[in-house]
């Protein structure tokens, strides 16, 4: 204690810091889900197009 100044601002400026990359950490997971999430509604949209054109398909050959 006595080798710091009476006006260090250190330990604000540290949870400045600290709380700046739990912000980015939490934005960065958000996005993350987000986009892991997009991309499995997609990829279960193309899935079920696959699976409706096979449908037709096998309706169409039944009757030949």
């Amino acid at each position: 204690m006595a080798d710091r100044s009476w006006y260090d601002d250190s330990d604000p400026h540290d949870a400045v810091q600290r709380a700046e990359r739990a912000t980015r950490f939490g934005w960065a997971a958000i996005a993350g889900t987000a986009g892991g999430c997009g991309c499995a509604l997609i990829a279960m949209a193309a899935v079920g197009v696959v699976a409706i054109l096979t449908c037709l398909y096998l309706v169409v050959a039944m009757d030949y």
